[in-house]
Order: C-alpha cells, then structure tokens, then sequence
C-alpha cells in the first residue's frame, strides 16, 4: 500500500499547475477510499523545493499592480491575487500533510481535506479571471504565505497558529469587503465564488484552531496567552486593518483571543 506521506510530498513538488490540480485530486480520492498509509517512509521535502510554476515573477508587496475593482483591469489583478493565495494554499496543506508525521489520523483527514477544496477554489477563481482575458501567472505576486511557512517549518504548533490563524484568517477579515464590491461593480459571478471561498476558509481556520490547541495541550501549554505572544512575536507591527469577529468566532477563536487581537490591530 503507498503512504500518504510519500504521495503529499511529490504532489508538493509538482511546479505544473495542470499536474498538481490533478495529482491533488488523485491523492484526496485514494485517501477517502482507505487506500493509502500512514507508515513513515520517504524524505521529508525540503521547505525550498515546493512546486510552483515559472510565472507568476514573485516581487515585493509594494510592487504590485493596484487593485481597485473599479475597472475591469483592476478586477482581474485582484482575481489574480486571489488565485495565488489559493494555489499556495493547496502546497500550504500538502506541506503540512508530509511535513509532520506523528499527529493523529483525523489531522491528516482535515488536510487532505483541505488541500482538494483550496485545489476547488483555484480552478473556480482561475476560470473567472479567464473571463477577464488574462490566466494565473499574468500578473506578479508576492510570496508572503511561503515565507511565513518557511519560519514555522520546524513546528507544527507555530506552523498551525501563524499561517492558518493569522495569514489565512486575515482572508476572513478582507472578503467580504470584496464581495461587496464586486456586486457593486455588476460582477456577480465573482461575488459569488468568493462567498464559496469564504465559507470554507471559516473551516480551513477551525481546523488550523484545534490542531494549534491539540498541540498546545500536548505540550502544557495555555493557548490563548500562546497565540497572542506568537502573533506579537512575528508581526510587531500588528494586524492592519479591522477584523472579522463573527466569522473568526466561528473559526474558533476564543472572546479574549480576539480581545488582545483588536489590541494589536
């Protein structure tokens, strides 16, 4: 029987967007049919081999194209944006399947899990932007996800608060904003994919909640003072701009979370 660990690592590495949309597929179905292990076998791949196509150039924040939706340009930069988020998100949960090995079964469901919805959400957000005239890989990006897991590749309890529950969460905070201007501007379609995206990252978010609060059990650890030192420790700035408290909520974060939060906002 293969390992689930072994297949996660070689879909990480696939750079082919084609490839990897249908390797993600694959691996998802032979895991919910039964058919894959979890014996621990195969390297663990490097945090600086994961797979990603040529295009798009990856370039400081600062120097991306603006992304007001007030023009059909504009939209589609900001669909572009969105596709590239979506695409690390797939490597994102692949890494966290093959990098960490000794956590229970139902993690790996979760990811699993995850890493074929965020495959969903890309080809949903990557045909819309086709709409526009323009593919992934049109525009540039920039590569804050990656970085952030590079930082946390050594622990599955910072790798669990500070990409799903701060970067990843932040999704939550801006998208609605988004899709209300996306209906402003007559792009419901758009619209609509986005609300598909939001309601299941308010999931992907959970998840990253529990698995950052099983870890801190394991390790005695109290994780609400936790998370709030992390987040304080890697972003000293603080978070900008507002949060959203009904939907972090439901992602599990806890009333005094999320009062030191706003704090640090």
């Amino acid at each position: 029987m293969s390992n689930l660990f072994e297949l996660a690592a070689e879909c990480l590495a696939i750079d082919s967007v084609e490839e990897k949309l249908a390797a993600t597929k694959s691996l998802s179905q032979k895991w919910q049919c039964g058919q894959l292990s979890l014996q621990r076998t195969g390297n663990i791949l490097p945090i600086s081999r994961c797979g990603r196509p040529g295009r798009p150039a990856l370039v400081p924040p600062k120097k991306l194209a603006k992304r007001g939706m007030g023009t059909p340009f504009g939209r589609a930069t900001m669909l572009h944006a969105i596709a590239h988020i979506e695409f690390n998100a797939i490597n994102l949960a692949w890494d966290v399947v093959q990098r960490f090995r000794t956590m229970p079964g139902q993690y790996y469901d979760d990811w699993v899990r995850v890493a074929d919805e965020e495959a969903m959400h890309f080809s949903l957000i990557r045909d819309q932007l086709r709409e526009y005239g323009y593919d992934y890989g049109d525009f540039d990006a920039h590569n804050g996800l990656w970085e952030m897991a590079a930082k946390t590749a050594d622990d599955v309890l910072e790798r669990m608060a500070l990409v799903p529950r701060v970067l990843e969460a932040r999704g939550l905070d801006v998208t609605p904003g988004m899709i209300a201007k996306l209906r402003q501007a007559g792009d419901n379609q758009s619209a609509d994919i986005l609300e598909i995206i939001l309601r299941d990252e308010v999931g992907h978010v959970e998840i990253g909640t529990r698995w950052f609060r099983y870890c801190c059990e394991e390790r005695g650890l109290n994780p609400d003072p936790c998370f709030i030192e992390l987040l304080r420790g890697h972003f000293p700035d603080g978070l900008k701009g507002g949060l959203n408290m009904a939907a972090r909520k439901k992602a599990g974060f806890s009333d005094w979370e999320l009062a030191h939060a706003r704090e640090a906002v």
